[in-house]
């Protein structure tokens, strides 16, 4: 009889579900990194100072989130995605070329969490019901401080 756990006590066909919603949100976070970097770089305006350093704190809290699904995956015992050719076919959130618009920056931000969010919800019940414990509180984190950024950069717009 074949081992059914991975090696931390999980559910290998489970795992394998998580691990693959866990690369689509690791796909999604490397375009909403790149895009707040690009954001950080060629902002313009009024804000520029206020808004290049909010850009920075952005992406250098994407990317330690990036690293953190990665290991996660590859703790549940598989392979994170690791080239853009995966992440730009897998994620939803897209390119943000050319962007230098502070209002329209801010924008393309709420739009990736309108992608992020769902995904860190449906990772936060797929792990809830298999007994993720890891991956469970890191969503749980994810979303707690994202819907607080949502309501901070939605009052900048006054949306």
């Amino acid at each position: 009889m074949t081992n059914k756990l991975n090696q931390i006590g999980l559910d290998k066909q489970v795992s394998s579900s998580l691990a693959n919603k866990l690369n689509e949100l690791l796909a999604n976070y490397q375009l909403f990194y790149m895009n707040a970097r690009g954001f950080h770089w060629n902002i313009k305006g009024e804000k520029f100072f206020e808004l290049h350093l909010k850009f920075e704190e952005l992406y250098n809290d994407s990317l330690i989130k990036i690293d953190e699904i990665a290991e996660r995956i590859l703790t549940l015992g598989f392979v994170p995605l690791h080239t853009y050719g995966d992440y730009t076919e897998l994620s939803k959130i897209k390119a943000a070329k050319n962007v230098s618009s502070g209002n329209k920056a801010i924008q393309e931000i709420l739009n990736g969490y309108e992608v992020l969010l769902p995904l860190e919800r449906e990772l936060l019940e797929m792990s809830g019901v298999s007994n993720d414990e890891g991956t469970n509180a890191l969503m749980s984190d994810y979303i707690r401080e994202q819907e607080k950024l949502i309501w901070m950069y939605s009052a900048y717009l006054n949306q």
